[in-house]
């Protein structure tokens, strides 16, 4: 299946462009030995065929040992999970936002320019010494997910283009 991934990065906090405030929707720290981890990246990833949807416990065991410092946030509307953010703190003094997604009852709902907005500050929050805050995203995720990292202020630094290989017959 073949993809483009799209890498986009901010290199100073004022470069966020914040969207409009959504007073149910909030970030919190989420413990890494939490189980909601796996259930809401296999989730959140299942309609864009992302590699979680489909990990065995081995394959996570192997995910969570490669990168001890990834921090993990839950995205919550009202009291309800929404969604997720994983940091990964690089040495070089730049933040990954290696996951960044909602939930798909979440979609649709206008909740993503703002969830972004909340991702971003605590990106920059958890390092204050950051020089940038990057990710990617790929052409088989949501439609909507690079224009509002472009509306957000992030800019495109680099693009791929390659080949994912599907999942496994009956993930979607």
């Amino acid at each position: 299946m073949s993809e483009i991934l799209t890498y986009v990065e901010m290199t100073s906090c004022d470069q966020l462009k914040p969207a409009v405030s959504v007073p149910s929707l909030a970030l919190e720290p989420l413990d890494r030995d939490s189980s909601l981890i796996t259930d809401l990246q296999a989730r959140i990833g299942a309609p864009y065929g992302w590699e979680s949807a489909s990990r065995s416990a081995e394959e996570w065991e192997a995910w969570f040992a490669g990168c001890p410092a990834r921090r993990f946030w839950l995205l919550s509307f009202g009291s309800k999970p929404a969604g997720m953010v994983n940091y990964d703190l690089h040495p070089s003094r730049e933040i990954e936002i290696e996951t960044f997604g909602l939930l798909p009852e979440f979609i649709g709902k206008r909740l993503g320019g703002f969830a972004l907005t909340l991702a971003v500050r605590q990106a920059w929050e958890l390092l204050p010494s950051a020089t940038r805050v990057w990710l990617h995203t790929s052409s088989l995720d949501h439609p909507a997910a690079l224009p509002n990292y472009h509306r957000r202020g992030f800019r495109t630094f680099k693009i791929e283009e390659g080949d994912r290989k599907p999942l496994p017959y009956g993930v979607s």
